[in-house]
């Protein structure tokens, strides 16, 4: 069984948290006694209804409020398929949340206000889940039994944000008209819309295809670790040498040929284990060990591939960042420490070649620093070669953080958008 990840995200109010309350809940997929928790809670804050959105929305400001402050993530399962959600926040001051919840997203729900239609905030979000590359992009138009189910509203909000999209690269785009609060097209067809034919919001979130998203011609393997167990009493395992990690891309089998990097010589695959035990095949995001034929000098941080498949060796990047502390703005000529994969090298900010305005996708060429939430684009310089793929071809290998080397703490995301 697969697993689905997917993070909601939008204007605020427009439902996130009870959209995703509402799929527990109809879903079966919550416990009686958190389902008692929140029914008290309710009761306790005088509403006439069991506030749904209290199931994600668990911090104390959040409850004050009525809104999602930090990523909330909760998990449940259904005969076709596991799924993991992130629930993010509205507001921009919290940009760097959303992205952290949508970074890893194979699907992002958009919601929208039917009452309010495509706000400022609904474009920001649709963007960055574009600019992350999230494959699968659904537009829920929540709230359609405060316009009465009409159709009209509908199709116009599908219209305007059809014209929108078209700015943006988005891969694949569905709409869906639901009332998170009473259950329409959440989990079951709604009657109250008999004017729209397609499915439920579980119905697509169960069938929707991901296997193909994943880049399974580059084959990518960040080792993480060298393991060598030296149990003498176990002749199997005295000269036994693997190399773990998560497959980063493309399907490695025993056999094949690989090439090592830094070094470059080439050796071939003698077994693959998994946590089970042998595996004849591994693929993206599979975390198993190789054992090749070749006694190599291999390290945390190298890179196995194919011989006329290789990543780009660079030490130069172009990248888009997002900015993620309020200590400090990156400016030009800071240092930093930059994490790629299973590799951490100092690095140093060459430019700021611009910042970018999310709601208007406006460059300002003149900025001289990014502050928290902003996103922009930058020259990085490296001290070391890092093995990369460009961030549209393998979220992977093109993503990185920034961490700063005082407090050790990451103040940045990265996407790789050319090296050198």
């Amino acid at each position: 069984m697969d697993i689905l990840r997917f993070a909601t995200a939008g204007s605020v109010d427009d439902g996130k948290s009870t959209l995703i309350g509402r799929l527990l809940y109809d879903s079966k997929s919550i416990f009686e006694d958190q389902l008692e928790s929140v029914e008290r809670t309710s009761a306790d804050r005088g509403e006439e209804y069991t506030n749904l959105a209290l199931l994600t929305d668990g911090l104390r400001a959040e409850r004050e409020q009525g809104i999602t402050i930090d990523v909330a993530y909760r998990y449940f399962a259904t005969p076709r398929r596991k799924f993991i959600i992130a629930d993010t926040p509205g507001h921009i001051q919290y940009t760097r949340n959303m992205v952290t919840g949508a970074s890893t997203a194979d699907l992002a729900i958009i919601l929208v206000d039917a009452r309010k239609g495509i706000l400022e905030q609904s474009r920001r979000h649709a963007f960055l889940t574009t600019l992350l590359k999230v494959p699968h992009l659904v537009v829920a138009v929540n709230k359609m039994d405060l316009v009465g189910y009409e159709q009209g509203t509908y199709e116009s909000i599908v219209d305007e944000f059809t014209a929108f999209a078209s700015k943006l690269d988005v891969a694949d785009l569905t709409f869906i008209p639901l009332s998170a609060l009473h259950g329409d097209n959440v989990v079951e067809r709604s009657v109250n819309m008999p004017w729209y034919d397609g499915p439920s919001l579980l119905h697509h979130l169960e069938h929707v295809h991901i296997a193909s998203d994943r880049n399974l011609i580059d084959v990518r393997f960040p080792v993480q670790y060298v393991i060598r167990p030296h149990a003498s009493t176990d002749p199997e395992l005295h000269d036994y040498r693997g190399y773990a990690g998560q497959v980063a891309g493309g399907v490695l089998k025993p056999g094949d040929e690989v090439v090592h990097l830094p070094s470059g010589l080439t050796t071939t695959i003698t077994h693959i284990d998994g946590p089970a035990g042998p595996v004849e095949e591994a693929f993206a995001p599979m975390s198993v060990t190789l054992r090749l034929a070749d006694e190599i000098d291999i390290s945390r941080g190298d890179m196995i591939a194919r011989p006329n498949n290789r990543p780009e060796v660079a030490q130069d990047l172009d990248a888009m960042v997002c900015w993620m502390t309020p200590d400090r703005q990156l400016t030009p000529r800071m240092k930093v420490v930059l994490k790629h994969t299973t590799r951490t090298a100092k690095a140093m900010v060459k430019e700021l070649n611009y910042r970018l305005d999310v709601n208007t996708l406006h460059r300002d060429e003149s900025a001289q620093s990014l502050g928290l939430n902003e996103i922009g684009r930058v020259s990085l310089r490296v001290t070391q070669p890092l093995f990369v793929d460009d961030y549209a071809r393998n979220r992977l290998t093109g993503g990185f953080i920034l961490i700063d080397e005082a407090t050790n703490n990451t103040v940045a995301a990265g996407m790789i958008t050319g090296a050198r």
